[in-house]
């Protein structure tokens, strides 16, 4: 026996109203991860046994930070979103399973801002 409304079966959402554009999310975000890892890959690669001053001159070229910035975004982002469906999969008390969606939050935006913050940083010589 189905307890959704026809609504809520033609539209694919669960009792979360969100479960489908979480996997939308988490989708889009690894699409882009595709390309933006192999740019990476291949320019530091390239960069293999320059100086600080090469790699410093490389983030300095304005479509290297915005590239950067971006998978820096997008990889934290997905990684936010696969953390998040395995804490609500496996942890079954209500108590540490918020607590450790908030722990993963807090966790994922703050290393998420340092490494912008790194990445503007060399980008401006500060």
């Amino acid at each position: 026996m189905d307890m959704r409304s026809p609504l809520g079966r033609v539209r694919g959402l669960g009792s979360t109203k969100d479960g489908v554009a979480h996997w939308w999310a988490q989708r889009v975000t690894a699409v882009a991860l595709v390309p933006l890892t192999l740019w990476f890959v291949v320019s530091v690669v390239s960069l293999v046994g320059a100086d600080y001053a090469a790699y410093k001159a490389w983030v300095g070229i304005q479509g290297n930070v915005v590239l950067l910035v971006l998978l820096i975004v997008t990889l934290f982002h997905h990684t936010q979103l696969g953390l998040q469906v395995i804490i609500e999969d496996y942890v079954h008390g209500e108590a540490a399973k918020v607590a450790s969606l908030m722990a993963i939050k807090f966790t994922v935006v703050l290393l998420g801002a340092s490494c912008v913050l790194a990445v503007l940083r060399v980008s401006f010589g500060t």
